[in-house]
């Protein structure tokens, strides 16, 4: 059940992505480097994703002064793939013309993007290497998911303007409310899958696993 949550969450998380891309009012300073690259530079957005995660694994390491962690690869190679696909249908199925249709878009981008992320982070499997460096900085500022998200965001936007990436007022709302959205959802759906989890799992199994992902 663990497993099958992640790749909902994921599925989720590309889904918002592909939205606030398809919304044409900017997306995240992250995506919008993506983009950027995509566009300038040639391969899929979902291309630019596994490679840029390549990198970030790296920084990571260094961060944590521990050996790479090479699953989270894999989830970005689930991501890109995701991303690509979701790109692939939405396009063929309607792409907003409409200022109203195209908020309406962002919005429920933001916040499936929001919900989509929670959710795989909280089964603990291997975080896309950019959310990994968000709990990370977390970690090693002892503050919040939405001052470390926010900080990454600021990072991301400069290397987005370089390469001419889509920037724009859903750039700056992603920047302001993408934070406060993850954590609104992270306490959500902890009891969420809390209750998920336990119910699908036998109590001495459930237990260790909580053990394990709290010595995490």
């Amino acid at each position: 059940m663990k497993y099958v949550l992640f790749v909902f969450g994921i599925l989720l998380l590309t889904l918002g992505i592909s939205f606030t891309i398809q919304s044409d009012l900017g997306t995240s300073p992250f995506d919008a480097l993506l983009v950027g690259l995509s566009n300038n530079v040639g391969l899929t957005v979902g291309s630019w994703e596994i490679l840029i995660a390549f990198l970030l694994i790296g920084c990571n390491s260094i961060l944590k002064r521990q050996k790479p962690e090479i699953l989270g690869l894999l989830t970005a190679f689930i991501t890109g793939i995701g991303i690509d696909m979701w790109l692939f249908l939405l396009k063929n199925v309607i792409t907003p013309e409409l200022w109203v249709s195209k908020v309406i878009y962002f919005g429920i981008g933001l916040v499936v993007i929001g919900l989509g992320t929670a959710i795989y982070l909280q089964t603990n499997f291997a975080p896309i290497p950019v959310d990994r460096l968000t709990l990370i900085i977390q970690e090693l500022t002892r503050t919040n998911l939405f001052f470390s998200r926010t900080i990454i965001y600021l990072v991301f936007l400069i290397m987005a303007l370089i390469f001419h990436g889509p920037i724009g007022i859903g750039t700056l709302l992603t920047v302001c409310l993408g934070g406060l959205l993850l954590n609104f959802f992270m306490a959500i759906t902890e009891k969420l899958l809390d209750r998920i989890l336990s119910n699908s799992t036998p109590a001495s199994n459930y237990d260790t696993d909580k053990k394990h992902s709290m010595m995490k």
